[in-house]
C-alpha cells in the first residue's frame, strides 16, 4: 500500500473539518506563536480562512491568538479529550516539565479539572491528547528539544517532547513526531509543516520526509547556515570580520554557521529579507538538539573556527588575489569600443560575386 493510501486508510473518512489545538503551556515565552504571525507561505490567516484549495476547514486553538477567553476557550480542549472534537492536530510549544522529580506542586499548567478543581498540568494534557490527535507537531526549539530551559542545571527536568513521548511515537494516523525547531521558529518553516501535514491528513500528500531528528527533511537537512549565507564567499577567501558591522564572514566572531542545519539564511526571515548572518548576528546553532549546552558560551570562536580559519588562510589569500586579478580585467571594456572613425572590432566585409556564389552552391 503507498504512503498516501496508508494516510487515506488511517484518517476519519470525508474529513471536512480539523481542528489545531495549540498547546502554549509549556516552558516558554509563547514567541513561537508570535513568530507564526509574520508567515506568509502559507500565512495563518490563509490556511484559517479557507484560501487554500484542498484543504478542509481548519480551526485553530491557540491562546495567544484566540478571541475566546476561560471556559469557551478550554472546551475545544476538554472535547478532544473526551472524542468529541473531531480530528485534530496537536501543537506543543515550549519545553516539558518533568514532573516526577519533586513532591508537591506542579510545574506548569493550564485549566483545571472538573472533578477535582484542581490545575491539569501540561504534561497530562499531553497524556491525554497525543495519543488522539491525527499528528503531532512539536513548535520551536524549547518543544522539539528542550531549549533554554533544559540547560545543566536547571531545576525542572524538562525536555522535548519527542524525549517525553518517545521517539518512535506516532499519532493515531501513524505520523511521527513532526519538530520544527527554532529559537524562535522561522514562520514559514512552521506553516509550511503543518500545511503539508493538513494535506496529509486530507490524503493528498504522502508522508511527511523527516531527518533522524524528526525534523522536516527538505527544511534542514538539505543546507547548513553557511551554505545559504551572503558571507561564505569572504570564507573561502579568508576574510573574517573582526567586529559588527562588517561584511566578512562571522565565523571568528562565534558563528556556528558551518555545522548547522537551517535554512534561515536561503529563506530570510520575513517575505525572504532577514535572517540572523544576513543582518549582521551570528549564528548560535538554535536549531540544533544540542543548543545551547554545546554551543556556549555564545560570542566566542567555535572549538573548529580556529583550525579552519588557519587552513583556510594558506590558499584564501592566494584566491583572492587571482580574483582581483580576474576581476580587474573584467572590468575593462573590450579595446575595440571607441568611437574613433575605424573599425577594430576584428570584422572583415566580403565582397559579393557570382562567383563567390556558385562555389558556396
Amino acid at each position: 500500500m503507498s504512503d498516501v493510501a496508508t494516510i487515506r486508510a488511517k484518517r476519519p473518512p470525508d474529513v471536512k473539518e480539523v481542528h489545531i489545538l495549540w498547546l502554549t503551556a509549556g516552558l516558554g515565552c509563547d514567541g513561537d506563536s508570535v513568530s507564526i504571525t509574520a508567515a506568509t507561505l502559507p500565512s495563518i490567516e490563509d490556511v484559517v480562512m479557507g484560501a487554500i484549495p484542498g484543504l478542509p476547514k481548519v480551526h485553530l486553538h491557540n491562546a495567544v491568538l484566540a478571541y475566546e477567553v476561560g471556559d469557551d476557550f478550554m472546551k475545544f480542549f476538554h472535547q478532544a479529550d473526551e472524542d468529541k472534537l473531531g480530528p485534530f492536530v496537536l501543537v506543543v510549544e515550549g519545553s516539558i516539565p518533568n514532573e516526577k522529580v519533586k513532591q508537591q506542586g506542579y510545574w506548569a499548567a493550564m485549566g483545571t479539572d472538573a472533578t477535582t478543581g484542581q490545575p491539569i498540568t501540561t504534561c497530562a494534557w499531553i497524556d491525554r491528547l497525543a495519543p488522539k490527535a491525527v499528528a503531532v507537531v512539536a513548535i520551536g526549539t524549547c518543544a522539539t528539544y528542550g531549549g533554554i530551559h533544559a540547560m545543566a542545571g536547571n531545576p525542572t527536568g524538562c525536555m522535548g517532547l519527542a524525549d517525553y513521548l518517545g521517539w518512535n511515537f506516532k499519532s493515531k494516523a501513524g505520523i511521527p513526531i513532526v519538530n520544527v525547531p527554532g529559537c524562535p521558529v522561522q514562520p514559514d518553516n512552521f506553516m509550511e509543516t503543518v500545511l503539508y501535514l493538513l494535506h496529509q491528513v486530507a490524503g493528498l500528500a504522502p508522508m511527511i520526509p523527516l531527518d533522524k531528528e524528526l525534523r522536516p527533511t527538505w527544511l534542514f537537512s538539505a543546507r547548513t547556515v553557511h551554505e545559504g549565507c551572503d558571507r561564505a564567499g569572504y570564507y573561502e577567501q579568508s576574510q573574517f570580520a573582526k567586529e559588527y558591522g562588517r561584511p566578512e564572514c562571522l565565523v571568528k566572531m562565534g558563528c556556528w554557521g558551518p555545522v548547522v542545519d537551517c535554512n534561515v539564511t536561503k529563506r530570510g526571515w520575513m517575505d525572504g529579507i532577514g535572517g540572523c548572518p544576513n543582518v549582521g548576528g551570528i549564528c548560535i546553532a538554535c536549531t540544533m538538539p544540542g543548543f545551547p549546552d554545546k554551543f556556549m558560551p555564545f560570542m566566542d570562536k567555535p572549538p573548529g573556527a580556529n583550525l579552519s580559519s588557519t587552513g583556510v588562510a594558506a590558499y584564501g589569500h592566494l584566491i583572492h588575489w587571482l580574483r582581483n586579478i580576474t576581476r580587474s580585467s573584467m572590468n575593462k571594456e573590450p579595446k575595440w569600443r571607441h568611437n574613433r572613425p575605424e573599425l577594430t572590432t576584428g570584422y572583415r566585409p566580403t565582397t559579393y560575386s557570382p562567383s563567390n556564389e556558385r562555389s558556396r552552391s
